[in-house]
């Protein structure tokens, strides 16, 4: 039997000769499984909105992206095409032609970015899925159509199907240098909008999703591309691909996961986690001072225990670890009560959707909070937990039975 342990655990449910040392312990253990509570549940959020996100941008991005280190077009026949192909689990590989551009529909203009894509496109992406209005089709005949994000089909009062009414699409000249006529110095063309897709403001408000040889024409280019999205099979391991497809192109070219195509967007997520986590922490940091203060005058409540221990052949040591045990147990009675409750409620909204987010669906994708509990999350605040404890626990024992009761536990 582990004697420091055993004691410790009759004065931890033992009543106390001072009531107040049993409600100091209580809200020890409360406000430790309060913290530990929130900890569990913020994370868990935040996992289930960083999991939307990507998403939510997943439909839009690609697996990998190929650009060009320097300038901003290049051709097929800069890199291996064909090689890239051969690599197992490549199923998709898209042109891609992206440029600002100046739109007008009616009486209304705003400036989009056109992106002109090759007719993999539409096998690449599940953009169809994302679709709230019209069709995903990029050629009806030889008529070039748009598909445009919520926010540009917004501002523009775009109406779907609208063929008395198409969107003109003007772009500067790339070989026009005098500006003495502004109507020479900019390429134009008609585009019919097809559909409207909602993916993330970020995208709504920016992309008009166009047929690459449309984008090519107003650019004035022949074979120019400014990347190449590949599309691999789900189970693909994409590092490993990155890497063959990085080898075949060389230094003058950048290969980017999706992770990398929106890297600021991550960091600054990871770093909200982060920054809430270490809050968090603190919180439950200054709910530990009560375990200070209940060891303190529990060990002074047990000043004759002590005695009577120390006359039976009790160390110094065998002394301090009833109460360094006895602090841990305060702190992981908390913890686990706070792991428990934190994953029950995380479980309830991620099966019921207790707290809706304010609009619903109306203003978003989705009608409540997102959950995603993750076992390092839970290892993570445990060990969290475990070592504020042990803090706790030290400086009571450490401090406080030196200077009142005159133990020698060093």
């Amino acid at each position: 039997m582990n004697l420091p342990f055993y004691i410790a655990k009759r004065y931890l449910v033992s009543r106390k000769s001072h009531h107040i040392i049993n409600i100091i312990s209580g809200i020890s253990v409360a406000g430790i499984t309060i913290g530990t509570m929130a900890l569990i549940i913020i994370l868990s959020v935040f996992n289930g909105f960083e999991s939307l996100v990507i998403t939510l941008f997943n439909s839009f991005d690609p697996d990998l992206k190929i650009e060009a280190v320097r300038g901003k077009t290049f051709t097929l026949r800069d890199i291996p095409v064909a090689e890239i192909e051969k690599i197992p689990g490549v199923v998709r590989f898209t042109e891609v032609v992206e440029e600002n551009a100046l739109l007008k529909y009616r009486d209304k203009q705003y400036i989009a970015s056109i992106k002109g894509v090759s007719p993999d496109f539409e096998k690449l992406h599940v953009l169809d899925s994302m679709l709230i209005d019209g069709e995903m089709i990029l050629k009806r005949g030889k008529q070039p159509q748009g598909i445009l994000g919520l926010g540009v089909a917004y501002y523009l009062g775009i109406q779907v199907n609208d063929p008395l009414n198409p969107i003109t699409v003007y772009v500067p000249k790339r070989t026009k240098k005098t500006l003495g006529n502004l109507e020479d110095a900019f390429n134009s063309d008609i585009l019919a909008p097809a559909g409207v897709f909602s993916i993330q403001q970020d995208f709504d408000a920016k992309y008009v999703i166009v047929p690459i040889d449309f984008a090519r024409g107003l650019l004035e280019y022949s074979e120019e591309v400014t990347s190449v999205e590949i599309g691999l099979t789900p189970q693909t391991n994409a590092d490993l691909v990155q890497k063959q497809i990085a080898s075949l192109t060389g230094d003058t070219f950048n290969i980017k996961n999706r992770f990398q195509q929106q890297e600021t967007l991550y960091k600054v997520m990871k770093s909200e986690k982060l920054a809430i986590f270490l809050i968090l922490t603190f919180i439950l940091l200054i709910a530990t001072f009560n375990i200070i203060g209940s060891l303190s005058m529990l060990i002074i409540d047990k000043k004759k225990d002590i005695a009577v221990l120390q006359s039976l052949g009790a160390g110094p040591g065998l002394i301090k670890r009833i109460f360094m045990a006895e602090g841990l147990l305060i702190s992981l009675s908390g913890a686990l009560l706070g792991l428990i409750l934190g994953g029950l409620i995380c479980w309830l909204q991620q099966q019921f959707g207790i707290v809706p987010l304010e609009g619903g669906s109306e203003s978003f994708v989705i009608d409540a909070y997102p959950v995603e509990m993750r076992a390092t999350d839970f290892l993570l605040v445990f060990l969290t937990v475990f070592g504020i404890g042990i803090l706790a626990a030290w400086y009571p024992v450490r401090q406080v039975s030196r200077k009142y009761l005159h133990l020698k536990l060093a």
